[in-house]
This record gives structure tokens, C-alpha cells and sequence, in this order.
């Protein structure tokens, strides 16, 4: 072998050099991938080796193992990056990415946790710290839907909705009804009430049902907002925007329940007094509207004990009272009856604000501006429990069925 301290001396190159060592170079390969291209690759044959060991695509849900899951979140991502199919196109030859091998996935034989899982509505994130799955990028059909839900208009008759929207939000704070997340009842009709990115929506009208082209109902909708505008968007995408909003909500039915009946709860009293109280205050108002204003209760003993020292108490406008009105009811609920009363007259609630004792500024409730005989009408529809099908209209003081 030749004497390398002679090779150093004589100048050769770099190549020369190695060669007179015996040195074979192999030479660098350009593949002309970018880091990101590299791990999108790297991420792909991951996929495809379980595609070639198990013989299907990899599926979501709680049932599969935690890398098969994070399989098949990678393989829904890569399928909304369009730079993905012309980068791994020599490497799908099964058609992963083009969903041609779909069917082995046995759709139709998916769980209704699953199935949403594979319409993109799965529970469960993907790992924010594993830089191979890929984030921030929509579906073609997430994009549509979220058009759909956009594109809103001002709601020209939306003096219509208006007074449903006040009297659903009245409801609320009385508890009559409830706000219940979204998905364990998916079905929307016409009526229906839903809380969307932080706003009130009503189901005005549902279109005539037509079946899509994967085989499901669908129906075009016209949905009012409680800031004036409307969209007519599809049944199917409100399902699914109010799947992802963590806050959609469901509204519950204004079901007052049985305020009658043999089932005991804990606000229930065995026989009680629905009362009617009119005030001798001298506040000016309180004089000019004298025979209108009515203050409505509930009591299980004496009402006379009730309203005993009502011209030290501000609930009674620290004024004395006369009772105008009684009602014996037996086996009622008293937080559902008082609920009804305010759902029923608090577009008619007295708003006045008096000082009490120490000057402190009071404003009383459960004060109406309601006529005797409407109160007298009101209990009527209680007894037969037909108070549900009525409102009271202020501008008419009459209740309206």
C-alpha cells in the first residue's frame, strides 16, 4: 500500500486522496424534499404499513388502539392537503388518500360514535404536540358548512321573532326551560331553539326532505337569529356546526311539568293559596294605576300572615295591602306555579324602584300590571292545565291562545 505521508506530500485532492486510502464514496442523494415534505412522507408510510398489516384503512374511535387512532387522524388530514396527493402519488398505489379504499372501512357497519368521529365530530383532539399530524387545514365539506352558516342575512320580517326570542330568554331565567349540549337528541324540526356561536337560533321553517348523495335526509332550513338576521342553511350542517360548537346548545320545551299530581317533589305543598294583592301605597304611580297593579303569590299557610307588617316591607312596597283575590289548589308545586305566573305576565312586570327603610334602592317583584279578571282567567287555564297554550299580550291586556 502506498505510503500516505508521500500522498499527503504530493498534493493530491480530496478524491485522489481517499482513493489512494481505499476509501469508496458513495455519493449524496438529492431527494429535493423540504423537512415538512419529509415528514409528511415519513407520516404516510406509517399508514400505508398498517394498511398493508391489517387490511384496511385505520379507524377513529375508543375501540381501536391509540395508534391506529392517530393513524387515522393523520390520513384525514393528509386528505384535505391538496400538496399531498401529488407528493405521495408513487406511494398510494391503494388509493388512501383518493378514498378508493373506503370500503374497507366497513362504513356501514360503524358505531354512531365512530361514524361521527369519521365525519370529522370526534370527542377527542389529536395530539397537539406530535408535529406528523398535520392541523389547521378544512374539509371541502367543513368549508361548505361553515359558508352555509356565514352566509346571513337581515331578517326582514324580524319583527315576527323578535317577542319568541324575548319570551324564550324569559323562560330561561325562570327555568322553565333548559339548555341541554347538543347531540345526544341530533334531531332539528320546525319550532326547535338552539344556542350557535353564543346566539339564539329558531327553526322557522324545514324545507321539503331530499336525500343526499350519501344516502341521507336532508332539507334545506330557514333559521332566524336572535340578532336580526336569518340564514337558510341546510338540516345536515346545523347538525354539524352544532356539534363542534362547544357551547351549541339544545333548548328544551317550555314544559311546565304537573303542578298537580301523586308524585310528591320537595317544593311541593299538599294545599296552599294562590293570592292577589292589591297596594294602598300613596306612590303616584302606584295611585294613578291602582285597580291594575297586582301583586300574585303563593303560600301553603295563612295569607293573612303572610302579608302581616307589609308597611315595613318593601316586597310590598311598604304600604298596606288589601286581598282582592284567593285560590284553594291542592298538591301543587310552588316554584312551577310562580314560574308560570312570570312567564305569563313578566312582559308586564312593574318596573318601579322604591327606597326602603334605610334608603336603599328596592325594586319589587312579582308586581303586574295585569287586570283581576285576566289573573282570574289565568288560574282557569291552571286547573286544566291548558296555561301553556296562552300569552298575555300587554298592549290588548288580554291573554292570547
Amino acid at each position: 500500500m502506498a505510503d500516505t505521508s508521500t500522498a499527503l506530500s504530493t498534493g493530491l485532492d480530496d478524491d485522489e486522496l481517499l482513493d489512494a486510502l481505499g476509501i469508496e464514496v458513495a455519493p449524496l442523494k438529492a431527494t429535493g424534499h423540504t423537512p415538512r415534505e419529509e415528514r409528511i412522507i415519513a407520516g404516510f408510510e406509517d399508514i400505508l404499513r398498517f394498511y398493508q398489516t391489517q387490511g384496511r384503512i385505520p379507524l377513529h374511535g375508543e375501540g381501536h388502539d391509540i395508534f391506529e387512532r392517530l393513524y387515522a387522524v393523520r390520513l384525514d388530514q393528509l386528505r384535505k392537503l391538496p400538496e399531498a396527493q401529488v407528493l405521495l402519488a408513487d406511494l398510494d398505489k391503494p388509493g388512501l388518500l383518493s378514498g378508493a379504499a373506503i370500503a374497507k372501512a366497513a362504513v356501514d357497519e360503524l358505531d354512531e360514535e365512530a361514524l361521527l368521529a369519521e365525519l370529522g365530530i370526534g370527542d377527542k383532539p389529536a395530539d397537539e404536540n406530535d408535529i406528523t399530524v398535520l392541523r389547521h387545514v378544512r374539509s371541502t365539506v367543513e368549508k361548505r358548512a361553515a359558508e352555509e352558516i356565514a352566509d346571513r342575512t337581515p331578517c326582514a320580517d324580524f319583527d315576527k321573532f323578535q317577542p319568541l326570542f324575548v319570551q324564550v330568554e324569559r323562560e330561561l331565567k325562570a327555568g322553565i326551560r333548559k339548555t341541554l349540549r347538543f347531540g345526544r337528541d341530533a334531531s332539528i324540526a320546525c319550532g326547535n331553539y338552539f344556542i350557535l356561536g353564543g346566539q339564539l337560533a329558531y327553526v322557522a321553517e324545514v324545507g321539503e326532505m331530499f336525500k343526499t348523495q350519501s344516502g341521507h335526509d336532508d332539507a334545506r332550513l330557514r333559521v332566524i337569529y336572535n340578532n336580526g338576521t336569518e340564514s337558510n342553511l341546510l338540516l345536515r350542517s346545523l347538525q354539524k356546526a352544532l356539534y363542534k360548537d362547544e357551547t351549541g346548545r339544545r333548548l328544551t320545551d317550555s314544559d311546565m311539568g304537573p303542578l298537580f299530581g301523586a308524585a310528591t317533589e320537595p317544593d311541593d305543598i299538599a294545599s296552599g293559596t294562590i293570592y292577589v294583592l292589591r297596594s294602598l301605597s300613596d306612590h303616584p304611580f302606584v295611585t294613578e294605576h291602582h285597580e291594575l297593579i297586582h301583586k300574585i303569590g303563593v303560600t301553603g299557610g295563612k295569607v293573612e300572615t303572610r302579608i302581616a307588617g307589609a308597611e315595613k316591607d318593601a316586597t310590598y312596597l311598604l304600604a298596606a295591602v288589601e286581598v282582592v283575590a284567593t285560590y284553594k289548589l291542592h298538591n301543587l308545586n310552588r316554584t312551577r306555579l310562580e314560574n308560570i305566573f312570570h312567564r305569563l305576565f313578566g312582559a308586564a312586570q312593574l318596573d318601579l324602584t322604591i327606597a326602603d327603610r334605610f334608603g336603599n334602592p328596592v325594586k319589587p317583584k312579582e308586581w303586574f300590571l295585569v287586570p283581576l279578571h285576566v289573573i282570574d282567567e289565568a288560574v282557569g287555564l291552571i286547573r286544566d292545565g291548558s296555561i301553556t297554550e296562552v300569552t298575555y299580550d300587554p298592549k290588548t291586556a288580554r291573554l292570547i291562545g
